[in-house]
């Protein structure tokens, strides 16, 4: 009996070496070394013992974010590519982990007016719309990096009058920094010479398994809001509010994202599944609040995402095809990835029923808070 105990015990200590934890693996900082525009394009790395975070400052770029599951397997949870020339010859999803503005989401015909006198023309990139900015816009921007250390990142860049329609100079500066409690800061703050629309929001994809792990409609996702913006077939706002209740959009309990993704429901078919934008709820507009807690139950992660903003986009990647392939090598495919973007509420220039919207003065100063704290869940 002593014996066979004795051989058991070999057994199991020798296929628990065989189990080698899944750890980190950085991309290598050349494949990100180029110029752009005639400005250094690099890669920087951000630790804080919990968290391992990738940002390029083309675009200002989440490139990778490592972290661990409950068993201490680490996982890259955001989407993207491991070099600069798929970012720079980019033949899938344009805005994988970028910054975008200066004004995020659809302006509708790509027109606006400030204060009732000029009407401005944008740059059309989304069919007769405006989408994250036009043809250029912050993610094919090589911003400055005034200052960067291990757990932090700050960039600066300018927006030229009359970039892609838009009026002013202006002049914007964000970083990122992680945190000791596992806490990643996201603010910007921009000023301006003249009137204009000032909208930004972080557009990382996430996969609480990993990247190429697996469909996110597993994962479950909390909202804090009562009603969504109703979207046409073009998926801009038609100034209606929506409210959530008893329909595929109230997400105020936590819920698996796949349990009413394909009801019979318009307001989905519009949007091919989720890519709406929910108001969160708040005592004040500019109150900085928790709008909305993801997990996934595998791995025991969760994100937890903190906002000042007003409103906040939900996008269950509806348009990935698979075509092209990501940092792990397996194909960004359908519904792998999501997206949960801070900003006010889209197209509220050109709807007068959506406030507040996104103007900024000369004299003022635009900021924004944005905060995802990562955690593993207990058991």
């Amino acid at each position: 009996m002593k014996k066979v105990l004795f051989i058991c015990a070999i057994a199991l200590l020798l296929t628990g070496c065989g189990q080698k934890k899944r750890e980190v693996n950085l991309i290598p900082v050349e494949n990100f070394e180029t110029e752009v525009d005639g400005k250094p394009v690099s890669l920087y790395t951000l630790k804080n013992g919990f968290i391992t975070m990738q940002v390029t400052n083309y675009g200002g770029r989440i490139v990778s974010l490592w972290m661990p599951d409950k068993n201490g397997n680490y996982d890259d949870i955001v989407l993207g590519y491991d070099h600069i020339d798929k970012y720079l010859n980019n033949k899938g999803e344009r805005y994988l982990g970028a910054v975008v503005g200066r004004c995020a989401n659809r302006i509708a015909n790509g027109t606006f007016s400030l204060n009732d006198s000029v009407v401005y023309h944008l740059a059309r990139n989304d069919g007769n719309n405006t989408l994250h900015g036009g043809l250029v816009g912050a993610d094919k921007m090589v911003w400055d990096v005034t200052y960067s250390n291990d757990s932090a990142i700050i960039m600066h860049a300018i927006f030229d009058d009359g970039l892609d329609g838009f009026p002013g100079r202006l002049n914007v500066r964000m970083s990122y920094y992680l945190t000791h409690n596992n806490i990643l800061k996201i603010r910007y703050s921009a000023t301006t010479d003249k009137p204009t629309l000032c909208n930004f929001s972080q557009h990382s994809f996430f996969n609480l398994k990993g990247e190429g792990r697996g469909s996110i409609l597993d994962h479950e996702l909390q909202i804090k809001s009562r009603c969504v913006t109703e979207i046409d077939e073009q998926l801009l706002t038609t100034g209606k509010l929506l409210s959530v209740k008893s329909t595929p959009f109230d997400f105020r309990k936590k819920h698996p994202i796949g349990d009413r993704i394909n009801d019979d429901n318009i307001q989905l078919k519009y949007g091919k599944g989720y890519d709406h934008n929910w108001v969160i709820d708040k005592k004040e507009p500019k109150a900085f609040v928790r709008c909305a807690t993801l997990s996934e139950p595998t791995s025991g992660r969760e994100l937890q995402l903190w906002s000042d903003q007003v409103g906040l986009q939900f996008y269950s990647g509806n348009f990935f095809d698979g075509k092209c392939k990501g940092k792990s090598g397996k194909p960004l495919a359908y519904r792998e990835g999501l997206a949960l973007e801070p900003q006010f509420i889209p197209n509220a220039i050109n709807q007068p029923s959506l406030s507040p919207d996104p103007i900024l003065n000369p004299g003022e100063t635009y900021r924004q808070l944005s905060v995802f704290k990562f955690k593993i869940l207990e058991e």
